[in-house]
């Protein structure tokens, strides 16, 4: 796949409905986009051995010890405790080949392999630490995909929405600290954790790509534009940015105001 194929197949991703949205495929396209060298295969392959071992599981056991154990233990994943911060850990093929990474890229393989298995399990967008949400038979639980799949427990989500600045009434609401997010969400906020770990290390060109693809996966979105504009800003590229910030303005008028002073600050340094 080459990057403009990879841009294709996330333009037409982000046309989908969110219960048709291609969360894994995505996410492939996602990688190659960034390099398009490599071969996807490997990454699928790791869907379809999850998708085997669980459907052995479910027969004996629970949906959430199954999951977990499917994932963390025939599967071997799990979060990257030594170099949290390697690029790597954002990537769903270098996920696949080395079984560890984010939260957040280790639920896009929760998220798969669970719906093909019949699973009720959805994404949670919770603050600072991706969590997932698990139907059962008592009701739902959250999952913590970074730490083998295991639950977390109501006051542990409490504990970590205060951390994370929460305020008490709303740490305290689990109905809002488990809300399922839209499958779109999920790969966007991986992308989101892309483009800001590029920009920290001032690797413009990269949180250009990270920036674009969550525009091309959410196109009524006005903000992806602006840091398309801000990256390619960062790379000399003022034309380029000019026209990310023209785009941003056509996208949402609310934005106008601020992507026009962005545009005339842009277009000074152009004269």
């Amino acid at each position: 796949m080459s990057r403009e194929d990879a841009e294709a197949y996330l333009t037409q991703a982000g046309q989908c409905v969110d219960g048709d949205f291609p969360l894994l495929e995505a996410a492939i396209a996602c990688a190659l986009h960034e390099d398009p060298s490599r071969d996807a295969q490997q990454a699928r392959d790791l869907g379809e051995s999850g998708i085997e071992h669980l459907t052995h599981r479910l027969a004996t056991e629970s949906p959430e010890e199954a999951l977990a154990e499917t994932m963390a233990g025939d599967l071997a994943m799990g979060g990257d405790l030594f170099t949290y911060e390697h690029p790597d850990n954002a990537d769903i093929l270098s996920v696949a080949e080395r079984r560890k990474g984010l939260p957040v890229a280790l639920g896009i393989y929760y998220l798969h392999v669970a719906r093909k298995c019949g699973l009720s399990v959805q994404g949670v967008d919770f603050p600072g630490h991706f969590l997932l949400r698990i139907e059962t038979h008592e009701g739902p639980l959250a999952l913590d995909p970074y730490s083998e799949g295991r639950v977390v427990l109501p006051s542990e989500l409490t504990r970590r929405a205060l951390h994370a600045g929460l305020t008490p009434n709303v740490a305290d609401r689990l109905d809002r600290l488990m809300a399922p997010a839209p499958d779109r969400a999920v790969l966007m906020r991986l992308q989101n954790n892309i483009f800001a770990r590029a920009v920290a290390a001032r690797d413009f060109g990269r949180a250009e790509r990270a920036a674009l693809r969550r525009a091309l996966l959410d196109p009524s979105d006005h903000r992806p534009w602006l840091d398309v504009a801000a990256a390619r800003e960062g790379q000399g590229a003022l034309a380029g940015a000019l026209q990310a910030l023209a785009q941003a303005s056509t996208l949402d008028g609310g934005a106008a105001l601020a992507a026009r002073a962005h545009r005339e600050r842009v277009r000074l340094q152009l004269n």
